[in-house]
């Protein structure tokens, strides 16, 4: 008898896990405790956009034309508990407020709801990113609280999802990690995954401590590389650099590679600030923070970079005041083919400049909504054209391929004046300058 499925939080991880659960032919029922993201899932509608989940969607929710109805949704952890053999804990650990470490309250809260409900063998295995020991915390509450006892297991493995390449990153991924206490444990998150690994994805089994630090080590490494070609955009200003060049450059190395080595305005996201800054924090708990205190030099640098494209804005507009000056922002999220803007370096820059005085108009292909939530204040436009019309500046700041292929000679029609400032890196200098524009970018001060 095939394996049923449950997903337990349906916001970005969950509800592409579920759905993909469901493309890989399992039985699937997904939960969550807020009912109004039930309703819109069962409606066939995502609680965030993601290129291709919708679809995946409705290709398995019940109601829809040639849909295989794998896929429902509900509220009732009864229901959950009765129907699943693996429970996948797909819920969020945001950074606590106020602190370093993360917050564990969603997960704990997760475990204890689950457990009670769990009265035959089952598979609790854990998705979210947490501080390494949690899942040890967590199997002897399960053991204690579960009517099934020990018979109720917990593995770890730990998503390594990349927003807009999230579908494709569960049914394809580039590994597997498990982190089991048993052969059962194994053989059934083999037997989940069997089509992925058939397809030649490789499977890693550890324990869980080494589970656990996978997700946060691999963050770790990846702002690491970013804000080590960010440091030296700022070395490239100061010397009469080509950051870009000098990426290209070391990039032909095979130790290094080239991926993560675009200068610009530097991460954000709901992943790696959060998850470097739990990492410090838990080994600082466990006597290991001197490991670490690299990383606290990294996460500065990041956050040194959107006050670097602050006065770089400023300096574009003669070095004074914002006051009376108008600023085109391109780009709200914190990186393309997302709606994420939590702890966007774009929007955080906008919003730095707005208070400072300038009158700040931003448009984004799809970050609009949340962008407003964040950022009432700001002024907002329907398309680029509209956002630098009568603008003093323009500043790109997400690189959306949108962005990439605008037309300069148009914008320039409507801008007050043709000054643009790109925080990624990702314009082409040349054809700006041919539409008249002057083109500034992060780190290339003679590009």
């Amino acid at each position: 008898m095939s394996l049923k499925i449950t997903v337990i939080g349906t916001g970005y991880l969950g509800a592409t896990h579920a759905a993909a659960m469901a493309e890989l032919g399992f039985e699937v029922l997904g939960l969550d405790v807020v009912p109004e993201k039930i309703a819109m899932l069962e409606r066939g509608e995502t609680p965030m956009y993601e290129p291709g989940l919708q679809e995946l969607l409705r290709k398995h929710v019940a109601g829809f034309e040639g849909s295989t109805g794998r896929l429902r949704f509900t509220t009732d952890w009864a229901e959950v508990g009765a129907f699943g053999d693996v429970h996948f804990v797909c819920v969020n650990t945001p950074q606590k407020h106020g602190e370093y470490a993360c917050d564990m309250s969603y997960v704990d809260a997760a475990i204890a709801s689950l457990a009670p409900h769990l009265h035959g063998p089952a598979l609790v295995v854990g998705k979210s990113t947490v501080p390494v020991g949690s899942a040890d915390r967590l199997a002897g509450y399960l053991a204690e609280h579960a009517p099934a006892g020990a018979d109720a297991e917990l593995a770890w493995n730990p998503e390594f999802l990349r927003e807009g390449f999230a579908v494709q990153d569960t049914l394809h991924p580039d590994r597997i990690v498990a982190g089991v206490r048993s052969e059962r444990a194994e053989k059934l998150l083999r037997e989940v995954y069997a089509t992925p690994i058939g397809g030649g994805t490789p499977f890693v089994v550890t324990d869980f401590p080494t589970a656990e630090l996978v997700k946060t080590a691999a963050n770790s490494f990846l702002a690491t590389k970013i804000s080590f070609i960010n440091a030296m955009a700022e070395v490239c200003e100061a010397g009469g650099g080509d950051v870009a060049k000098l990426a290209e450059a070391i990039g032909h190395d095979d130790r290094i590679g080239a991926k993560f080595l675009r200068a610009g305005i530097g991460f954000g996201g709901g992943c790696l600030p959060k998850d470097i800054r739990a990492f410090m924090a838990r080994a600082g708990e466990l006597g290991a923070d001197q490991a670490l205190t690299f990383l606290r030099e990294i996460d500065s640098i990041n956050m040194r970079r959107r006050g670097q494209m602050v006065e770089m804005t400023r300096e574009a507009l003669g070095g004074g005041s914002f006051l009376g000056k108008r600023v085109a922002v391109l780009g709200a999220t914190f990186k393309p083919d997302s709606d994420d803007v939590r702890d966007s370096p774009a929007l955080n820059v906008a919003g730095q400049i707005h208070l400072q005085g300038g009158q700040v108009t931003v448009y984004d292909p799809k970050g609009m909504d949340n962008a407003r939530r964040v950022f009432p204040t700001l002024g907002y436009a329907d398309s680029a054209l509209e956002a630098a019309r009568g603008a003093d500046v323009v500043l790109h700041l997400t690189e959306w391929r949108e962005f990439r292929e605008l037309d300069p000679a148009a914008l320039g029609e409507v801008a007050a004046d043709r000054v643009i400032l790109d925080g990624r890196n990702t314009l082409d200098p040349e054809l700006w300058r041919r539409a008249g524009w002057t083109y500034r970018a992060m780190g290339r001060p003679t590009a």
